[in-house]
């Protein structure tokens, strides 16, 4: 099994660095293909936590190499940040490896980024304001810098000048904001280029190499279907592409090269940021969710809007993502419920509707329609089998399978590395 894919099935925070550092123990590269340091995982491994932001959760396992792929937006100053943390907690990051291509987020973009959400008022998006919304748009409109040109310092200044014409005139004359000068800017960028190009490498290529030797590759999505920029709930998504067709593109590996795509969705659902949320809970239970499941941003720790299972989301998670398996996390923290709400359903404008909308009003208006199932009360962290899990514990899996349309392979019963139930193999 040589190339798997780790998508996010719900909002994000699904647990995805844990299922990405669990399969890093066995593979040979672990590979970050989107977003940047916008969203983080948090991986408990012998019972210490480790909190990651922008680098891939494979950074943790011992012989297995870290990717930071192109289709990654980097910044430097968090990079390095992030590295000197581990290192002094005697992590080895000297395997890490990043693409030439990805693209570097500048001081610029993270003002422009908090600007734009400043000016929205109350229209926001509700980003994260490091800067990853601007520098997927510089990407776009082909003004942005790679940390290849770190290399070139005319080319840096060159793309400097063109671009900071533009960005100085809004900042003065549109937000009222400091500009920035060419020097200060390249100064900053280049002081981190002697630290960075040990670790440059020709991604495409070796990742390519690496599975023609037969060595397995596995790509860790940031971020989720939800939050996708084509396929979430636009406006209120990121700037990449978080699903596994974004896998091939961050990375350069062509699609028949893939032969599992995972996803990771929680026993409930989550979300940060603005944008509809159709099984949000707004009384005690949403907040005993968010109190026992410690729902706060790994990377801002801003508190998570909470809800029940949403299977209408996990079967479009299914169908456009292909998904081959699915892994549940957190299951642990429905403990002690009489009664388990699932969505199976919403009602818009009086109608029944068992897919996924495509009109931005109809999930606005989403109303969601659920099934009850029998809750349980027993301690389930210490279970290792599906066997030893609750009754009512294994018909709640048995239903949300049958219901997401794909086969649930991994149960999540605590947060740490080794408390999970394994159904079936995801490297088989």
């Amino acid at each position: 099994m040589p190339a798997v894919i780790i998508v996010g099935a719900q909002w994000g925070d699904e647990g995805k660095g844990k299922a990405s550092d669990q399969l890093g123990t066995q593979v040979d590269y672990v590979v970050k293909f989107n977003g940047g340091n916008n969203a983080g995982h948090t991986v408990i491994v012998d019972g210490e936590k480790f909190a990651l932001h922008l680098l891939p959760a494979g950074i943790l396992s011992p012989g297995c190499t870290p990717v930071i792929g192109n289709g990654v937006v980097v910044d430097l100053e968090v990079l390095f940040s992030e590295i000197a943390e581990l290192e002094s907690r005697g992590v080895d990051t000297s395997r890490l490896k990043i693409s030439q291509n990805a693209h570097i987020i500048a001081p610029y973009n993270k003002k422009m980024d908090a600007m734009g959400e400043r000016r929205l008022g109350k229209r926001k998006i509700g980003t994260t304001g490091r800067g990853i919304g601007p520098t997927y748009a510089d990407k776009m409109n082909r003004v942005g810098l790679r940390i290849q040109d770190l290399f070139d310092e005319s080319i840096l200044r060159q793309k400097l000048e063109s671009v900071l014409d533009q960005k100085n005139f809004m900042l003065e004359h549109m937000y009222e904001e400091d500009t920035f000068s060419v020097d200060e800017v390249a100064n900053e960028l280049l002081s981190y280029a002697d630290r960075v190009r040990p670790m440059l490498f020709n991604s495409a290529l070796e990742l390519n190499r690496a599975l023609d030797r037969g060595e397995t590759v596995v790509f860790e999505a940031g971020q989720a279907v939800m939050l996708d920029i084509d396929h979430g709930t636009y406006p209120y998504v990121t700037s990449s592409s978080c699903t596994a067709a974004g896998a091939c593109t961050g990375s350069g590996v062509g699609p028949r090269r893939i032969d599992r795509v995972v996803g990771v969705a929680k026993a409930y659902i989550t979300r940060v940021g603005e944008g509809p949320f159709p099984t949000e809970l707004f009384d005690d239970d949403g907040e005993q969710l968010r109190q026992v499941g410690g729902e706060f941003g790994t990377t801002t720790g801003r508190p998570r809007r909470t809800g029940w299972y949403d299977a209408v989301i996990a079967r479009y998670a299914t169908m456009v993502n292909s998904l081959t398996d699915i892994v549940i996390t957190k299951l642990d923290v429905l403990s002690g419920w009489e009664k388990i709400p699932v969505c199976v359903a919403y009602d818009i404008d009086g109608k029944r509707v068992e897919d996924m909308p495509e009109n931005q009003s109809d999930m606005h208006h989403a109303k969601p329609i659920y099934e009850y199932f029998d809750g349980w009360t027993e301690d389930i962290t210490h279970c290792r089998s599906f066997e030893e899990l609750p009754q009512n514990a294994q018909d709640y899996i048995l239903k949300l399978e049958e219901l997401s349309g794909c086969r649930i392979s991994s149960i999540g019963v605590g947060p740490d590395r080794e408390q999970t139930i394994i159904r079936h193999e995801l490297l088989d």
